[in-house]
Formats: structure tokens, sequence, C-alpha cells
């Protein structure tokens, strides 16, 4: 009975903690895309060619 008295006490301060802490996460918008981050990886190449492309068309026009 007694250890029931200690760790009624620590589950509470642990749930507690882990709620506030969910709530911290939820607001500074952890949780707000979770689809797009996992994604992006496969598109990086894309951008940088494409960008690449753009830099030497007009780097190319600069020296005409």
């Amino acid at each position: 009975m007694e250890i029931i008295f200690f760790l009624l006490p620590v589950t509470l301060l642990l749930a507690i903690f882990f709620l506030i802490s969910f709530f911290w996460m939820a607001k500074s918008g952890q949780y707000d895309d979770l689809e797009t981050p996992c994604r992006r990886i496969l598109f990086d190449d894309q951008k940088k060619q494409i960008i690449n492309v753009q830099n030497n068309e007009n780097s190319n026009k600069e020296k005409v």
C-alpha cells in the first residue's frame, strides 16, 4: 500500500510533463506537416539541377 502513495504522484507528474510537452510541440508547429519532410529528399536533386541550369543560362547571357 505504501508503494501506491509513491507511484501515484510520480505517475501523475510524468503524465503532466508529457502532456505539457505535447502541447508545447504542437504549438511550435512540430506536427504541422507529416508528409512533406519524408518526401523532400526524393525531389531535392531536381531542384538543385534546375537551379544549376538557370545559373548556367544566366552566366552564358552575361558573357555574350
